[in-house]
């Protein structure tokens, strides 16, 4: 069987329950057993995509206990009013699951593969995918380490080293997009009583055109806050009076659930991140190595499917495994063939969505329309499934999702048009017969 170099758990947890041999690689610590972790931990909200992959490690009801489900948007306006958007049908949310909590699990599955080995703070310096060598630095040694390996897979974050090796070896379209927006994180705390603060089973929104807030449900009843707005705008606020009267303007109602000592504290005692896109093309260097996940295809996090794509990726690669005899190099150009279009496009989708997320929910016309599109989803079934429940509930892949959407628009568009010619057809003849009575009077009376 195959050795394999890995940089991610759940791809390396996929693999060994296939027979390969793997070894992971984490230039992290084990965050196991690290009293902080560094980094990210903006809620994750997991959905069909990822729980799909979930359940080939059986690992699907564990995590579903240690989330939050959140049943619809709530969104909050300039006057502290809610009303809620479903996001689908009445079995259908969406999931608030800490990042730390999933990585967690991700590890101690990893474990339990006798032909899998977990090797923490490794940092991979070079490639050498001809001869299957790669070198890691490792942070408690001061000499370098060559794996060996057939194969290596590159699940290693928006910022790959391994994409950076295959770069500089084959020729790859790549693009990288640092968007003018940054975030930064905030928290509201559980309430006096020890409960939530403000309704536990939602996604909190807070839109505000250029800017907007939300907010998702933990175990410990506090919320994870997260402030999206221009860089400028987070350079523009230096003191204490300015924020205040910022969110006193924008998020009156958020100053009381946050906290002005608190909101203070958190907000000026760090930077606010920056969001990145990125897209690449191809996904394999031959039959030697393959990225997945945010190393193929970071996202900005506002359709909430950068996880669960990444996710997917490790089930369409198994899907890959299942039809090929398990032949893993194989699999690797396959690989790009099947996924480019759709993380291209989902990529896409994640940049889009920050508009409706911060601006079209506000929009009645948008409002209508999912309306309508619910209204068609119960008459019609699966023939016609509204365009955020189908990337979210489905896996129907996001590339065939954008052409449902744009058959429904055209549609739609059609029958307006219909309408709106009869309307104008049933006009003109109540003209005509209107001017012919008329014409027929005035005969009458000469």
């Amino acid at each position: 069987m195959s050795s394999v170099l890995i940089v991610g758990s759940l791809t390396a947890s996929t693999l060994a329950r296939r027979g390969f041999n793997v070894k992971l690689y984490e230039q992290k610590c084990d965050i196991r057993t690290a009293p902080v972790v560094k980094g990210k931990s903006i809620n994750l909200a997991l959905s069909e995509r990822g729980r799909s992959a979930l359940r080939l490690l059986n690992l699907e009801e564990e995590v579903l206990k240690n989330c939050i489900p959140m049943k619809a948007r709530l969104i909050h306006d300039k006057n502290g009013n809610k009303r809620e958007i479903a996001y689908g049908k009445e079995d259908q949310f969406i999931n608030s699951v800490g990042r730390r909590y999933l990585n967690e699990i991700l590890l101690n599955e990893a474990e339990k593969y006798s032909n899998l080995k977990l090797c923490f703070n490794r940092k991979l310096v070079s490639c050498d995918f001809d001869e299957g060598k790669f070198t890691f630095a490792s942070d408690s040694e001061e000499k370098l380490e060559i794996v060996e390996a057939d194969v290596i897979i590159g699940a290693d974050g928006a910022h790959s080293a391994v994409r950076r090796e295959m770069i500089e070896r084959i020729p790859i379209d790549f693009s990288q997009i640092y968007i003018e927006h940054g975030y930064m994180e905030l928290c509201i705390k559980p309430n006096e009583k020890g409960d939530f603060a403000i309704e536990a089973n939602f996604l909190h929104i807070w839109p505000r055109g250029s800017l907007m807030m939300i907010a998702l449900p933990n175990l410990d009843r506090s919320f994870t806050v997260t402030l999206f707005m221009p860089f400028k705008q987070f350079d523009s606020l230096k003191t204490s009076e300015q924020l205040f009267e910022f969110f006193e303007t924008n998020f009156k109602d958020a100053i009381a659930l946050i906290g002005k000592e608190q909101l203070a504290k958190d907000f000026f005692s760090k930077r606010p991140n920056a969001l990145i896109s990125v897209k690449c093309k191809p996904y394999n260097f031959g039959k030697r190595a393959l990225l997945i996940g945010d190393a193929a295809h970071a996202m900005v996090p506002f359709f909430g499917q950068g996880m669960n794509c990444g996710f997917e990726d490790c089930f369409i690669l198994n899907e890959i495994l299942d039809t090929n005899n398990n032949n893993l190099k194989d699999a690797l150009p396959e690989f790009t063939r099947k996924r480019n279009a759709d993380c291209f496009m989902i990529c896409d989708l994640a940049m889009y969505n920050y508009v409706e997320m911060r601006e079209l929910v506000n929009n009645p016309r948008f409002l209508l329309r999912k309306k309508f599109d619910s209204y068609m989803h119960s008459l019609f079934g699966r023939k016609w499934i509204p365009f955020y429940s189908m990337v979210t509930f489905t896996r129907i892949p996001y590339y065939e999702c954008v052409r449902r959407k744009n058959f429904q628009d055209k549609l739609i568009a059609l029958t307006q048009y219909l309408a709106m010619t009869s309307s104008l057809l049933a006009i003109f003849i109540t003209i005509v017969k209107l001017k012919k009575f008329h014409f027929l009077n005035f005969n009458k009376i000469l």
